[in-house]
């Protein structure tokens, strides 16, 4: 009986991945992962995992890769966890006549002031906005809009070139940051010039057209955009929660989504919700164990029971409060040591402590999400409780970086 595989586009080095392979397994498929550098990924090395090195950028090797993988296997989807390739992951779908979501409407909504422009037709509350591709029109883009302003690239994610801009001297340092050559730009250089909204920040997690919580995310202090906390479910009053909902199921009108999942990030302002970014693919870790821990609904796997066109169960099993404090270095230079994460595993409602560094690692911040060194997820029946315990283990957690030295010295 030939096995049934599914098909992963890239992998995640944050944890995600290794949750994708293990669900795939649960369902009894037989995870491969087709990767430009199948070694970025430990735990398919760890695991002994199935990965074959092929051009991911390149549809035409992909296609070739799995019409020969089809000789042996069933192929029964096809996926990707990074949402670089996930239009890549629908295009296959598309010539292998799989279940998948539409490529021309992931690949608009990946494109930032395309999403807007969609956005903003369909009369969904978002930032005023500009786009530019030099100096000159990111500070006409500016001065329409009013400083404060975000400037951010039209193609990325991870909040990677992302920065609030306060004054003209912020603005022309990041748009020279941008513009300058210092930036990896994916394609053809585009800032979108953005209105700082300002509230409390949300994230939807919806599949399909059913959203099923709502996020709260805390981020670290200005001019960047890190998160510093996220919790499921957000405490909202039913009527922000409804508001919440109803923006997020326009978006997905707008913007032609609406198989499989998308998160949504919002800006509760003056005006009620306003919508910042969506994300046409599931949400990265730690997002995923959190819905799992607070409501018993597994993202991961429903999100594979839809690319191989089973049926879905987003039904709710309990009701909890899970949260994730993200670990945060204070300063640039070498990681000398880190430690605790088994005294933090330790301590009772605590549900993972996932680290990415080790000792002697370079620490350079960049205001991102590269940022992160780590994280630990705590969950209780209680909101208080569950931030007692996070804060508990996140105490017994301890690093030291050693600053570079001085030029010169």
């Amino acid at each position: 009986m030939t096995r049934k595989a599914l098909i992963l586009v890239e992998g995640s080095t944050r944890g995600t991945g290794l949750l994708f392979v293990q669900a795939a397994q649960r369902l009894g498929l037989c995870p491969i992962t087709l990767s430009a550098k199948p070694t970025q990924y430990d735990y398919l090395v760890a695991e002994n995992l199935n990965a074959i090195r092929v051009d991911t950028n390149n549809l035409d090797a992909l296609i070739r890769e799995c019409s020969q993988l089809r000789a042996t296997y069933d192929i029964a989807g096809i996926t990707s966890i990074q949402d670089s390739f996930y239009a890549t992951a629908a295009k296959l779908c598309q010539y292998f006549e799989l279940p998948g979501p539409n490529p021309v409407s992931i690949e608009r909504c990946c494109d930032k002031f395309a999403q807007r422009q969609l956005l903003a037709e369909a009369g969904v509350p978002i930032p005023a906005y500009g786009v530019a591709t030099n100096a000159a029109e990111v500070q006409s883009a500016a001065a329409k809009i009013g400083l404060p302003v975000v400037l951010k690239p039209v193609n990325g994610s991870g909040s990677r070139g992302v920065r609030l801009c306060r004054n003209l001297d912020e603005l022309a340092a990041h748009t020279a940051y941008l513009l300058g050559g210092k930036h990896i730009w994916r394609s053809s250089p585009r800032v979108l010039v953005e209105e700082f909204a300002q509230g409390p920040h949300y994230c939807a997690e919806i599949v399909g057209n059913e959203v099923v919580g709502i996020v709260a995310a805390e981020l670290g202090p200005p001019p960047y955009f890190v998160f510093r906390e996220i919790t499921f479910p957000a405490l909202v009053t039913d009527n922000e929660h409804d508001r919440i909902v109803d923006v997020s199921l326009s978006c997905l009108q707008a913007l032609g989504l609406g198989w499989g999942p998308t998160n949504i990030d919002l800006r509760w302002t003056k005006h009620g919700p306003v919508v910042i970014e969506v994300n046409p693919r599931l949400s990265g870790a730690p997002d995923p164990q959190l819905v799992q821990l607070a409501y018993g609904v597994d993202l991961i796997t429903e999100h594979i029971k839809l690319v191989i066109g089973d049926k879905l169960n987003l039904r709710r099993r309990h009701s909890h409060t899970a949260a994730a404090r993200i670990l945060l270095p204070d300063r640039d230079g070498t990681l000398d040591r880190i430690g605790g994460e088994r005294r933090a595993a330790a301590v009772s409602g605590v549900a993972e402590v996932n680290l990415y560094v080790e000792p002697k690692t370079p620490i350079i911040r960049k205001g991102d999400s590269g940022d992160w060194i780590g994280y630990v997820i705590a969950a209780s029946p209680s909101p208080a409780q569950t931030e007692a315990i996070l804060q508990r283990a996140v105490d017994l957690i301890s690093w030291s970086i050693t600053p570079f030295p001085a030029l010169g010295e």
